[in-house]
């Protein structure tokens, strides 16, 4: 049962993030080969303005259901990568150029690709 409800937030996760015209959203299952997380959202936003206002959003919804906070966002968005970490749900927002740097999907290509939107 709790496979299914991370499953659902990862899910919850990606209509906030498509919803808010988030680009590239990939979501990954990795309960067979990591033990850090259960699922990882990947999307890339348009500019740093952009990272703030779709981590607002995930966090403004997972907080009712999940009481998760997030520390540092300014921060994190002026990085180019903000990571909201959801327990069994690992969102992964990045500016394109940090995306590209970093290459989570090849870094966890082990994974089942459950979803992906362009």
């Amino acid at each position: 049962m709790l496979k299914l409800e991370s499953l659902d937030a990862a899910h919850e996760v990606v209509d906030t993030i498509t919803k808010m015209m988030g680009e590239s959203v990939v979501l990954l299952d990795l309960r067979d080969i990591s033990i850090m997380s259960d699922f990882y959202v990947i999307a890339t936003g348009t500019s740093e303005r952009h990272l703030k206002a779709l981590a607002r959003s995930i966090t403004d919804n997972a907080v009712l259901k999940r009481k998760v906070t997030v520390r540092d966002l300014a921060d994190q968005a002026q990085s180019g990568w903000v990571l909201l970490d959801l327990g069994d749900v690992m969102v992964h927002l990045f500016v394109s150029r940090q995306r590209n740097h970093y290459g989570l999907e090849q870094l966890w290509s082990e994974g089942k690709v459950i979803l992906r939107v362009q």
